[in-house]
């Protein structure tokens, strides 16, 4: 046998999760053809076969995290014995037809009496990403559509089933990915927060608020560039950065996302809504690219969307900080009621001077306070 490793997947990553296996052993492969789908910063990405041949092994299993050069799968070496079967495919015997009376077997919900053969699994992309986002192993999910083609009811039919088999499951690809992120900034960080309030009653009009918290945050930069720098724990250095690179948090059921928006102090609030919404349907149908979640200098986050007026949120290193906005509310500001925009900035106290963050939220105010 000749093993084959994971690949170097470039900009310095040094290992991914394998979110599911495209093919099983015994498969005959062609050059280019997928072999995996495998997650790294949170972008899924496939691995394509370097040669063509059989699976012999596979030696990674889906859930697990594989270094860049450690081995994948194994080719087998030497004429491959024939079966009597069509070349590259392996004997499946026709499926068995569900009954009431059989019941199901424990696991994702597989009736019984489904034939366990090591044939590929057939699901698109986009349900492939729904499976490894509900923690389902594909290989054992009842398949309803064409040709035996695994769909997106089926993915959730076997989540209902495995929730009442297990309450219990590993967090994988994204959630593991934050929860690592979150342990090692809580570590690392010296987490301080400022809470104030905007008053953006003067406000006309349906206003675009993501929009508008980005140029404040374009303006508090230009105030304070220090609240955009980066922060070298081990030089115990700052690095100015000359542009801005804005991640934005964005919620989903796999996770927290962060995708960069690029030197949003060079472009307009139609090319920032652009890019928002690009990045938006890139963490709804897991498309976007490693690049796309790397080298952000400061972070928003838009919370109040959903919930919540204040918050202590987390700086993610080599960040220094983070601006939370919580949930547009009508305050007693004399001598009338006035609509205010709860703001709350966390900084980590290492890089970045009390003083330094006031005068930044002090900036972002001011523009949030500009009538529309």
């Amino acid at each position: 046998m000749s093993t084959f490793a994971l690949p170097d997947l470039g900009e310095g990553l040094q290992e991914a999760e394998i979110v599911s296996w495209h093919v099983a052993e015994g498969d005959h492969v062609v050059v280019d053809q997928p072999l995996a789908s495998v997650e790294t910063e949170k972008a899924v990405v496939e691995i394509p076969s370097p040669q063509a041949g059989y699976i012999a092994r596979l030696l990674a299993r889906p859930g697990q995290r594989v270094k860049v050069g450690a081995p994948l799968l194994a080719f087998e070496v030497g004429r491959h014995v024939e079966t009597g079967t069509v070349v590259g495919e392996l004997a499946t015997p026709p499926p068995s037809v569900p009954c009431a009376e059989e019941g199901r077997e424990g696991g994702a919900g597989v009736p019984v009496g489904r034939p366990v053969t090591p044939g590929k699994v057939r699901a698109s992309p986009a349900v492939r990403a729904l499976a490894h986002a509900r923690g389902v192993d594909l290989g054992r999910v009842w398949p309803t559509g064409p040709d035996g083609t695994i769909t997106s009811a089926d993915v959730e039919a076997a989540t209902a089933d495995g929730a009442a088999e297990t309450a219990t499951r590993p967090l994988l690809g994204a959630r593991k990915t934050m929860a690592l992120n979150m342990a090692r900034a809580w570590r690392e960080v010296a987490h301080a927060t400022l809470y104030d309030y905007a008053d953006v009653g003067n406000w006309s009009g349906r206003q675009d608020v993501t929009t508008r918290l980005i140029g404040a945050i374009v303006a508090g930069c230009s105030a304070e560039p220090m609240l955009n720098a980066s922060f070298d724990a081990v030089s115990s250095s700052l690095h100015a950065n000359a542009v801005i690179d804005l991640a934005l948090a964005v919620d989903s059921p796999g996770g927290l996302f962060a995708p960069v928006l690029r030197d949003v102090g060079s472009s307009q609030p139609q090319e920032w809504r652009r890019q928002i919404d690009a990045v938006k349907q890139g963490v709804r149908d897991r498309s976007l690219a490693p690049a796309d979640l790397r080298g952000a200098t400061i972070t928003l986050s838009n919370f109040g969307t959903i919930a919540g007026e204040h918050a202590a949120l987390i700086v993610m290193p080599p960040q220094v900080a983070i601006l939370g906005a919580g949930r547009l509310a009508c305050g007693a500001h004399e001598p009338a009621l006035r609509r205010t925009l709860p703001l709350s900035l966390t900084f980590d106290h290492r890089a970045v001077t009390g003083g330094e963050a006031a005068r930044f939220l002090r900036a972002v105010i001011a523009d949030l306070e500009r009538p529309a």
